[in-house]
């Protein structure tokens, strides 16, 4: 996920007065539809997924590397999961996690995200809020009908949209299991008070584009936390039975704090105990918990039985404000 570069801050500054009004102009919120209406059988999903992928292969704009992946046993598995990847990547960030979870009897559903995965590399640039809401819904009703006991987990961006799932009314989202969930900028990349008018002037588009010199778009990094300020206040219950998220202390992307304290909501209202995973300083990982070196094995074993609500592994620690 992007880091909310200083330098726009700087000048965000001067935009902000003559833009006040901008602080009461709601955010907007993204769609909340659920598709199809009626849940789908388990061949029916298998058919959608299979189509999915056959036009990502016919599609010359799509890398190959990057389809989505559809990992089944051949038939509706006691456990399920969708693997939502984080911005600007692909469904093969989580090539190693989805066949640890594959191995261990889930059938695994990997959705491209709309703009992702293409030839064109500024493509994610042009993608909006509505239609990540939609792909995530989409992609849900493929998951959903794969498994009895069926959840998400979602990194970065993924995260947030795994998480507006899990809130989302019809979704029954059973595991949730954050992996640096971008709910809003770390702090010293941009103060709380730049947020909102990033959100309107970029989100909106109201002001041209700015991209990093790492390639990340404001305008698409916006739409993310659009979402993020639309999950429902108070959070509701939905019947969760497992809520865990993964941080690093290294992370210079996301807002630590908001990373613990969303998804605490979320259990607090399910009456479940939040899980907590931050990585040793150690291991190096910054933003993407993904890329796990050496110890990946290891530590992709340890993400599962967070997801699964397991026995606490020895780097769970207590965090929050």
């Amino acid at each position: 996920m992007p880091e909310i570069i200083a330098f726009v801050v700087g000048g965000l500054a001067l935009v902000v007065a003559a833009v006040a009004g901008l602080w009461l102009w709601p955010v907007r919120r993204p769609g909340r539809r659920l598709a199809p209406a009626q849940p789908l059988d388990f061949d029916t999903a298998v058919r959608a997924a299979d189509a999915h992928v056959a036009n990502e292969t016919t599609d010359p704009e799509v890398r190959p590397e990057s389809r989505s992946r559809l990992l089944s046993h051949g038939s509706r598995t006691d456990r399920a999961v969708l693997l939502l990847h984080g911005y600007t990547l692909a469904p093969e960030q989580y090539d190693e996690l989805a066949q640890e979870f594959f191995d261990r009897g889930y059938n695994v559903w990997v959705p491209r995200a709309p703009q992702h995965g293409t030839v064109d590399r500024q493509a994610h640039h042009r993608v909006e809020a509505e239609e990540l809401t939609t792909y995530a819904a989409q992609a849900w009703a493929i998951a959903a009908a794969l498994g009895d006991d069926v959840g998400v987990v979602g990194i970065s961006g993924g995260a947030v949209l795994a998480t507006w799932l899990a809130q989302v009314p019809g979704a029954a989202v059973r595991r949730l299991l954050v992996l640096s969930p971008f709910f809003g900028p770390n702090p010293r990349q941009a103060p709380a008070y730049a947020v909102r008018p990033l959100i309107q002037l970029y989100g909106r588009r109201v002001l041209r584009d700015r991209v990093t010199s790492r390639g990340y778009s404001l305008a698409a990094v916006t739409q993310y936390l659009a979402i993020a300020r639309t999950l429902p206040r108070p959070t509701r219950r939905t019947g969760l039975r497992g809520v865990a998220v993964v941080i690093s202390p290294l992370d210079g992307v996301v807002d630590l704090e908001a990373a613990v304290d969303v998804p605490r909501r979320i259990a607090d209202a399910n009456a479940v105990p939040l899980r907590v995973c931050a990585l040793p300083e150690a291991l190096g990982v910054e933003h993407n918990t993904l890329n796990l070196g050496a110890d990946g094995d290891e530590w992709r074993r340890r993400y599962v039985a967070l997801y699964e609500n397991a026995t606490a592994p020895a780097t769970d620690v207590p965090l929050g404000r």
